[in-house]
This record gives structure tokens, C-alpha cells and sequence, in this order.
């Protein structure tokens, strides 16, 4: 797609940048660091969202994004209306994982398209249905992925998440970090056609 001004993806996400890419998006990379929290009374499913335009906002202070057009992403993973955020260590990311062993849980990705101080967000959300976990797997998966930068304390593409998906409603790409086919349709009213 041929897009009116130059993309950047706010993001240090390297599965973000993959997923951008094989859709034939030409971009480049930048990220700033944004404060994570959002209003304790908003509900679960909005957080993702919120934190996409949040970390948008850092770049509209900014006069050199003028014609430009930034996105940001978040993602959370939610169970029993529980948010379970990136865990700090390997004992919360146990703790997580044993959570959502044998169950199906939510993942919300949500995004920010940014183009002179003018923010639209979206958000997609896909239910995923993870098999029963070994203790002993969830503790190598634990050592071996260092799964610290990932909501829910895993990633779909790696380790249990390979093996231990048993299915998705929903697409693959929000679990992943990105709603692809939302970004496209946004991203669209941007091209040349």
C-alpha cells in the first residue's frame, strides 16, 4: 500500500515490525518510552486501547512527526476479568501461566493511528483456548523464552504457544500484538489507491 506520508511504527515490538512488514507496509521504527497505567475504573477491555493513543501522545508533543503518520499498539491479556500484565518475574509469570493452563482466555490488541495531532483508536479481541500445562513445561518455557516483555506472560509464536494452543476465535495477528486486517482498513484511508 501507498500511503500519502511517511509511516513510523512506535514500537520496539519485534513482533509488531514482523507483522507490519509481510503485510508490504513501508515504515520506519521509533519508539518512546510512555507510563503504562490507565484509570483503575476503565474497563478491562478498553485498556489496550487507551495505552495505544497514550503512547501515540508522546509523539504528538513532538513538531517533527508534523505530516507523518505514527502508530502505536498495546496488548493485554485478560481472564476472569482479570488484566494480566507483563509479568516482573519468573514466579508472577508461573503465576500467570498456571492461570491459564487447561482455559480460554481474552487477548485485546489495540491500536493508534496519529497523523497531525489528529488520533483515531481501535481495538480487536481474539478468545484463546490454551490445553493443560505442565508444571515442569511452564517452568522451561519460563527459563528458556524470558517471556518478561509479553502480557499474559507468553507469546503465541514460541514454546507453549506453539504447542499448547488448542484454538483461536479470532485472528492469530492481535494475539501476536497487531490487528493486521484493522490496521490495513485504517491505514487505508491514508494510501493512494
Amino acid at each position: 500500500m501507498n500511503l500519502n506520508y511517511p509511516l513510523i511504527l512506535g514500537s520496539k515490538s519485534p513482533r509488531r515490525k514482523e507483522i507490519l512488514t509481510k503485510a508490504g507496509f513501508e515504515f520506519s521504527t521509533e519508539a518512546k518510552d510512555t507510563e503504562e497505567s490507565y484509570p483503575l475504573d476503565m474497563p478491562h477491555t478498553e485498556v489496550a486501547a487507551f495505552l495505544a493513543e497514550k503512547k501515540g501522545q508522546a509523539f504528538a508533543e513532538d513538531e517533527k512527526y508534523t505530516d507523518k503518520i505514527i502508530l502505536t499498539a498495546d496488548t493485554t491479556v485478560l481472564i476472569d476479568n482479570e488484566l494480566l500484565e507483563k509479568p516482573q518475574d519468573e514466579e508472577e509469570a508461573f503465576s500467570m501461566l498456571s492461570k491459564l493452563s487447561g482455559r480460554a482466555h481474552q487477548v485485546v490488541s489495540g491500536f493508534c493511528v496519529l497523523l497531525n495531532g489528529k488520533f483515531e483508536k481501535y481495538s480487536d479481541e481474539t478468545l484463546v483456548y490454551f490445553n493443560p500445562i505442565e508444571e515442569e513445561m511452564i517452568w522451561d518455557y519460563i527459563r528458556n523464552h524470558k517471556p518478561f516483555d509479553k502480557a499474559g506472560a507468553y507469546g503465541i509464536q514460541e514454546g507453549i504457544g506453539l504447542t499448547h494452543i488448542e484454538k483461536l476465535e479470532g485472528s492469530y495477528f492481535t494475539v501476536m500484538g497487531l490487528p493486521i486486517h484493522k490496521v490495513y482498513q485504517a491505514l487505508a484511508a491514508y494510501s493512494k489507491g
